[in-house]
């Protein structure tokens, strides 16, 4: 059996079923849990949430509004997402600005509309305007006429044809001022649909300004400028702890002047200017400081707030001392907001924005990421905050980006973003590291593979990992996932393995969130000590490394020219005039006079050619940056899409370059790791040799490292952990059976001389299965009753699943 998506253990056990014996079923092994050794103490909150505008997370989201470009600032020139309706003419206007915040309005001109032929405007939304059946929406704007005007507007949601009117509302003439004006309208019984636009028309002629043109459909508990309410029942159906706000690179920005200016998004919305984000669109800032806050709120979760620490991503940085003070002092009123009294300054603020009671804070962290900074000011940076922030809030716990000297963090922030197989190796991670230390909160992590969503085989190696985290809760206080939601309409997303998919209707789950879900519902208040003996796997087949080439991007347009490959002064492979002969696995291709391009910024997009058995080459080519954020991607020993090997130069921000490779879909890193960046408007010289499992890398002519291309051990066929519920008594068993086999284990409960029964919940499904719109419950978890009453009992854990066994012993 040979599933095209598997962990490298699943894809051993596949191979090599034969030498079980005829056996069905993995050979016995053991799970023996000491429950009256009691061990550690889980952190309470050890599950929580990682936000981030990416992906159209907030605006086309989470965030209610409906209209995209509300305010007219997504492009300087053109009024994008608009288009005129009827006779009209629509342009940009800087001259009547409604606010110091909302300085360009859209003029339209309906000089030949008509009782017959209306004119006017509408706007496409996030991927179209959600149309649901008996549903009301709110639609407000600002308007104003050019001078004396007396027709009347009318707002409705019609089908992209035009033929079908969903909803409508009429709305008096404006007048010569800006005066802001609402309607409320209601769907009758029609089908879902999303294959609509907004429209505001009228049938008099005249020139008229709109501004902040909003639509709201019903939102979570029906909140003025709230959320959606499915996704937030997504979230809270997880029992989040804790939500990381506003995110990682959108608290930094590409430069200091796009970061995220907290004071800015408060208050009404006509103050809010929005910002450029650094994921390739504007915020419009609807989902401001308050409204995570808000959020956290609704979902019983506390905030864990990240402040602007003097870095963005493009290297710019502000100095410590006295350059720093500013923001250091802002990051002291951003906690006062929070937390202060309504006498406070930035309290009283908070209060007249309607919540007088502060919330509930237990850790700011300071920046984000801030291991890419390359003027390593950081420790400095770091110091000045912290002593700045404990004078005032002795409490708070502190948490820094990356490790840093001089002053000792509360907490330091870690980030993964690996394939399955390098989390399930690395699941002992924190295991020896010391106690003595600051504590841990790994705040971005996700086993990446699958787009948009996670595959099971993701899944198992997040289930994988939280085993290890789990016990380790004594170091590792709170961890979250990243990305958490997706857009997945086409040129919606940025990042290729989200948690939560969405478009403008529905959403649905992936595996990994039900992962995370199942961790979260039954997560114990102690760990118990357990020793897991798990069946003997067969040995690992012999492996040779061969194979095509290919050329990728990830965040990146790049062109690619002169590709070459040679084998003893014989030319295998010489530059294309077209595509020919390619795969494209993903993105945006094309070819002109032997140049390859590739021109989406979105991220895993690869392009391939050549003989799968190829051994012993030397491949060369020409590569340049165009824009984004990365470098290139450079395959060879490529023999299908689960097997090939990358050389990424300007990964990880533009700041290193190393091996990746994947082993039957099994994918992790090799060999050394070097810094690297790329500049854009470039050409640069690669060349790759292999000979063997011997492969060197040189980047215009210097040898940048070399390594052995050989196949990682695999990783134990069973993840285990047993905690305890102190206030029920229950037995909390969580395994992970990452193989293609059905596992049958004895389980012993040692300390206890009866248990109840109990229930089970399985996560199963093959490798390869995700979640999507058409298929939202493909893979989801099914809970049933545990038939046993005795400590010692067997247990068949399915193949490729996660399994919790809740054991009543009371």
């Amino acid at each position: 059996m040979n599933k095209t998506n598997g962990s490298y253990t699943a894809a051993l056990t596949a191979l090599l079923i034969a030498t079980f014996a005829g056996s069905s079923k993995a050979q016995d092994g053991t799970i023996t849990v000491n429950v009256n050794r009691p061990g550690i103490k889980i952190s309470p909150n050890l599950y929580g949430l990682m936000t981030e505008e990416i992906n159209h997370s907030y605006d086309g989201g989470l965030y209610a509004e409906l209209i995209r470009n509300r305010i007219f600032r997504n492009n300087r020139t053109t009024p994008v997402h608009w288009r005129a309706e009827g006779s009209a003419t629509i342009s940009l206007n800087p001259n009547h600005p409604l606010s110091t915040a909302l300085t360009t309005c859209l003029k339209v001109e309906t000089n030949s509309a008509s009782k017959s032929t209306p004119a006017g405007i509408s706007n496409s939304g996030y991927w179209g305007i959600p149309v649901k059946p008996d549903t009301t929406y709110h639609v407000s704007y600002y308007a104003m006429a050019k001078e004396a005007f007396s027709g009347k507007i009318t707002v409705s949601i019609k089908s992209d044809d035009g033929t079908t009117t969903y909803a409508s509302a009429e709305l008096p003439a404006p007048s010569t001022s800006w005066k802001k004006y609402t309607a409320v309208f209601r769907t009758g019984h029609v089908a879902p649909t999303a294959k609509t636009r907004f429209v505001i028309s009228t049938t008099e002629p005249g020139t008229l300004y709109f501004n902040l043109v909003s639509l709201f459909p019903p939102t979570y508990d029906n909140q003025v400028n709230g959320f959606r309410p499915d996704l937030m029942k997504l979230l809270g159906a997880m029992h989040p702890a804790f939500l990381r706000l506003p995110g990682g690179n959108y608290l930094e920005g590409n430069t200091i002047a796009e970061r995220f200016r907290w004071k800015r998004t408060l208050g009404p919305l006509r103050d809010r200017p929005g910002h450029e984000s650094p994921w390739g669109y504007r915020s419009t800032d609807g989902m401001g400081l308050l409204e995570y806050l808000m959020w956290c709120q609704d979902l019983h979760m506390q905030p864990v707030l990240a402040v602007y620490a003097g870095y963005s991503l493009e290297q710019q940085h502000i100095e410590p001392g006295v350059d720093l003070e500013p923001f250091v002092k802002s990051a002291l009123e951003e906690i006062q907001f929070v937390t202060g009294a309504a006498n406070t300054p930035w309290g009283k603020i908070r209060a007249k924005l309607g919540h007088p009671k502060p919330f509930p804070l237990h850790y700011v962290e300071v920046g984000n990421e801030d291991f890419f900074d390359q003027s390593h000011t950081y420790n400095a940076r770091f110091a000045q905050f912290y002593t700045a922030i404990k004078a005032k809030y002795p409490d708070l716990k502190i948490i820094t980006t990356t490790p840093v000297t001089g002053v000792t963090p509360d907490m330091v922030d870690d980030h993964y973003y690996r394939s399955a197989a390098a989390m399930e190796s690395d699941v002992h991670h924190y295991d020896d590291i010391s106690r003595s230390g600051p504590k841990i909160f790994v705040g971005e992590w996700a086993s990446t593979e699958g787009t948009p969503t996670p595959t099971m085989n993701a899944a198992l190696g997040d289930a994988a990992w939280l085993t290890g985290l789990e016990k380790n809760s004594d170091l590792v206080r709170i961890s979250s996932y990243a990305p958490l939601l997706v857009n997945v309409n086409k040129g919606a997303a940025q990042w290729g393995t989200n948690l939560i998919g969405y478009n403008a209707l529905t959403s649905f789950a992936s595996p990994s969130y039900y992962v995370q879900k199942m961790f979260s519902l039954n997560r114990g208040d102690v760990v118990l000590p357990e020793t897991t003996v798990p069946p003997a796997m067969p040995a690992p087949p012999a492996f040779h490394p061969q194979g095509g080439i290919g050329i990728g991007t990830w965040a990146t347009e790049a062109e690619f020219r002169d590709i070459k490959v040679t084998h003893d002064g014989q030319t295998l492979y010489q530059n294309p005039q077209t595509l020919s002969g390619w795969d494209n696995w993903r993105g945006a291709w094309s070819a002109t006079d032997g140049v390859i391009k590739q021109s989406a910024p979105g991220t895993d997009y690869v392009l391939t050619t050549g003989d799968p058995n190829w051994t012993n080459y030397t491949y060369t080519l020409q590569a340049r940056k165009l824009g984004g954020n990365e470098g290139f991607l450079i395959l060879f020993h490529v023999k299908n899409r689960n097997n090939w090997v990358w050389w990424n130069i300007g990964g990880w921000g533009n700041t290193r370059t190393a091996f990746n490779r994947a082993y039957h879909s099994a994918q992790g890193a090799f060999g050394p790791a070097a810094p690297s960046s790329v500049d854009t408007n470039r050409w640069y010289d690669i060349k790759v040799h292999v000979n063997g499992d011997k492969v060197e890398c040189y980047l215009d002519g210097k040898l940048i490292f070399h390594a052995t291309d050989t196949v990682p051990a695999p990783p134990k066929p069973l993840f285990t952990e047993a905690s305890r519920d102190l206030k029920s008594g229950d037995v909390i068993l969580k395994v992970v059976n990452v193989t293609d086999n059905p596992i049958t284990m004895q389980i012993n409960l040692k300390g206890i001389d009866t248990i109840s029964g109990g229930f089970k919940e399985v996560l199963s499904g093959p490798p390869g299965a995700q979640n999507s719109i058409a298929n939202p419950k493909n893979v989801v978890p099914v809970k049933s009753v545990l038939n046993v009453n005795s400590p010692t009992f067997n247990h068949t854990f399915p193949a490729d699943s996660v399994s919790v066994l809740r054991i009543k012993t009371r």
